[in-house]
């Protein structure tokens, strides 16, 4: 099954400052993070994209409470799944990416049966804005209804 990641909305090229960040972040880009590897980025995008799509491979497999995703960029141990989206600046070899913050998209919070709709059908689609409420670049876990989840 895949998992198609739609994001709109994103915050611009640059993140304005913050406590932890004074002088802001220029040429900020986000990518989906494979797993246990922060430095390993899928599909960067720019952070001033009109939208950004990400598809990432997965397995469903039956589990004791229900079902379980698996895959290159699911993150966490059977029942606390995720993937990250992971923002960064980057100068001019995208090599560069230095993260500076993460959303937390919540995969034991889709539904089970839209899941299982999604494994018949072959894809799961989430759908979320990319800015935060101070019009930041989405951080945090994610759940609904920031995310909409359904069978694509």
């Amino acid at each position: 099954m895949q998992i198609r990641i739609e994001g709109r909305d994103l915050p611009g090229i640059s993140c304005g400052p913050g406590p932890a960040f004074p002088g802001g972040h220029p040429n900020i880009h986000v990518g989906v993070q494979r797993r246990n590897k922060p430095g390993e980025l899928v599909g960067l995008v720019g952070g001033d994209a009109e939208s950004a799509t990400w598809t990432l491979e997965s397995t469903v497999q039956t589990a004791s409470d229900g079902l379980d995703l698996k895959g290159p960029c699911i993150q966490g141990s059977p029942g606390a799944r995720f993937v990250y989206l992971s923002w960064g600046v980057v100068d001019d070899d995208p090599s560069s990416f230095q993260m500076f913050r993460r959303a937390k998209l919540m995969l034991d919070a889709v539904p089970s049966e839209v899941v299982q709709r999604a494994r018949e059908a072959g894809v799961l689609v989430g759908r979320l804005g990319l800015t935060d409420a101070k019009g930041n670049p989405l951080c945090a876990a994610v759940r609904p209804p920031v995310i909409t989840w359904s069978a694509g």
